[in-house]
């Protein structure tokens, strides 16, 4: 300890640095806590998500009424839209003003960007406002900020300030600074509660923007997974984001910005597979060309055959996963064509029986063992794609106990009695957090030592995505095969785990909580699966305590759910759901055509505003000063 205080002593040599520190940080104790977003399941959907963030999910709006009561309706629409698109919208304006009009808008719209950053900005401390002002304009952000319009004097330094920068034609970028300091603003910390990859075009868009968050924290979904995995040196799990990324017409992701190329692969699906209308790509109104649709269904063919190979190995391999269902080449009579599950025979469709060496259907052949090689090196060394895993596994869990917040993408694996399901691993039962802390110990253990590809911790990833005591999963096993190569629907059916109804009671949602260590006034949080809205189905169960903020932001989910996504806000007010509708494009939300914010929901509110002392970064704020203050006292003796 004594190490402790002497290092602290360096940082603060006097003992009025102490004084100074440690009234810095009591103040900001005492300050109204900064407002958290939870997202979760973004599935690629950039343009909607990147809408989100800029309109901090409908709370600059409403900020915008409160600080400008006197706005009519149509004027605070005029003024958010310059506020969530300022470089977009300024260039909309030059092909309608003149410059001079454009530099008079924009000269009276400034002065209320200047009043909503005091407005918005007013609890945080000066120094947390100025390092998140764009580098270049901050010096004269922060001047013009500390005018106030009632004084005269102030006035014409405003004046002058103002009128240099038009001078210089550097108005517009000013305005867009000011603009994107209100869109950081709005948001203190963001939460993104899994499944960021898949299904939509950009989720490295996604990653590129969240890598611009100071304050960020990500809860792995099932689909992130099999995507460390993929780079992780798991080849099951890259075969199988090659194969969704057929299915979803998201390929130009991995051959074009991630620069992995898949030639050898798609010549193999050329090769050997002939179109197969169960494996037509799902387009999500995309127009593409009949040629592409054929490379699209055929890859996704080649991909699902190869995973299913993979996938048979690993069975063998890894009896303690408990997967013997899914091994079902052994239950295929090729003869026949059918295939006996549960006792019942059904016929199979579009299955390359000739591709399949059956004395060993599971075995690869050496030109199918040459494609996975390559493809595996392409994966482990795309620039782009491992800085993004990077980040992932740095700002990223299974779970976060977050400000008496439990964060987890899926669900906690339960018996029908509440009980938590258990997975044996060697002579070791695990189950709870227990089993959740197992998981991440093996994704990092396996992340840190790429090469190797078939040791137990590279074949977890696998488990975690389709496995049955998976808290990424939630479902008795994933049906993959049976949809693509049985028609009977009776076979596509995946049994969901117990906690997916238990989750609605209270007594269940405070079990786990307290398995977490936390009490009755805490709050689960989760995604993955999309809550149907249009059906009746509440966001909000078990009398608050727990949240689903999965809604549907993905395209694919929209019809199910009639809405397009949740938003949960924590504030020091208290805890909102925002429901979203679709995003449209920027161009309808220009001209004033897109709302995106659907309904608001009060999940908590609190008597009294929680301030930054009652957070976990609070607490650690007052073990810093506790610390300062005993240095300040013993100042001597070190």
């Amino acid at each position: 300890m004594s190490n402790y205080y002497q290092l602290l002593k360096e940082k603060f040599p006097s003992k009025s640095s102490l004084v100074t520190e440690m009234i810095n940080l009591e103040a900001i104790c005492h300050l109204p806590k900064g407002t958290e977003h939870f997202l979760s399941d973004l599935h690629g959907e950039y343009e909607a998500f990147d809408y989100l963030l800029r309109n901090g999910s409908g709370s600059i709006k409403k900020k915008v009424a409160e600080c400008f009561p006197d706005k009519s309706a149509e004027e605070i629409d005029y003024l958010c839209q310059y506020i969530y698109y300022p470089k977009a919208k300024i260039e909309v304006r030059q092909e309608e003003l003149t410059s001079q009009q454009l530099i008079e808008e924009l000269s009276q719209f400034l002065p209320d960007l200047l009043q909503l950053v005091k407005y918005i900005g007013g609890k945080y401390t000066r120094s947390k406002v100025r390092k998140m002002m764009a580098r270049d304009y901050a010096y004269i952000m922060e001047e013009l900020l500390m005018v106030e319009q009632l004084d005269v004097n102030k006035r014409s330094y405003y004046d002058s300030i103002i009128a240099k920068v038009i001078e210089l034609g550097q108005l517009d970028d000013l305005f867009i600074a000011f603009a994107t300091l209100l869109q950081e603003l709005s948001i203190d910390h963001l939460h993104v509660v899994g499944d960021i990859y898949d299904r939509g075009k950009y989720p490295d868009l996604i990653i590129d923007r969240l890598q611009k968050f100071s304050k960020i924290d990500i809860q792995w979904g099932n689909h992130d997974i099999t995507w460390i995995g993929a780079v992780s040196g798991s080849t099951i799990c890259m075969i199988n984001v090659i194969r969704i990324a057929a299915r979803y017409n998201s390929i130009g992701l991995i051959e074009d910005r991630y620069g992995i190329n898949l030639r050898r692969l798609i010549d193999y699906a050329q090769k050997h597979f002939d179109v197969e209308e169960v494996f037509n790509p799902i387009l999500d109104g995309d127009d593409i060309s009949e040629t592409d649709k054929t490379i699209l269904n055929k890859l996704q063919q080649a991909t699902a055959f190869l995973q299913f190979k993979l996938e048979h190995q690993l069975i063998s391999r890894r009896p303690e996963f408990g997967m013997e269902a899914s091994n079902l080449f052994s239950k295929i009579d090729k003869e026949a064509k059918t295939i006996s599950i549960k006792g019942k025979n059904y016929p199979l469709q579009s299955f390359p029986y000739e591709m399949i060496n059956w004395e060993n259907p599971q075995e690869l052949t050496a030109e199918e063992k040459h494609i996975l090689s390559g493809l595996m090196h392409r994966f482990q060394n795309s620039a782009r794609l491992t800085q993004h895993i990077d980040f992932l596994m740095e700002n990223g869990s299974i779970y976060k106990i977050t400000n008496n917040h439990l964060l987890f993408h899926g669900g906690m694996p339960m018996h029908s009695n509440g009980d938590f399901k258990s997975m044996h691993f060697g002579n070791v039962a695990y189950a709870g957090k227990d089993l959740m802390d197992f998981f991440q110990e093996q994704v990092i253990k396996s992340y840190k030592n790429k090469d190797k590809q078939e040791d137990f911790e590279t074949d977890l990833f696998w488990y975690l995505w389709c496995g049955e005591v998976s808290s990424l999963f939630g479902k008795d096993r994933m049906t993959t095969f049976e949809r693509y190569y049985i028609a009977d629907k009776e076979t596509h059916i995946e049994i969901k785990n117990a906690y997916y109804q238990l989750r609605e009671r209270e007594d269940i949602c405070l079990r786990l909580l307290n398995e977490f260590g936390l009490d009755g006034s805490a709050h689960i949080v989760n995604g993955h699966t999309p809550v149907k809205e249009k059906v009746g189905e509440l966001p909000i169960k078990a009398n608050g305590r727990l949240i689903i903020i999965d809604g549907g932001l993905a395209k694919g989910y929209q019809k199910k759910t009639g809405i397009a996504g949740y938003t949960l806000i924590s504030n020091s007010y208290g805890l909102e759901l925002v429901a979203h509708k679709p995003f449209s494009s920027v161009a309808d939300v220009l001209e004033g055509e897109c709302d995106i914010i659907f309904i608001k929901r009060l999940v908590e509110e609190v008597s009294q505003r929680t301030l930054v002392k009652e957070t976990d970064n609070g607490k650690s704020l007052l073990k810093e000063i506790a610390a300062l203050d005993y240095l300040y006292h013993h100042f001597d003796l070190y």
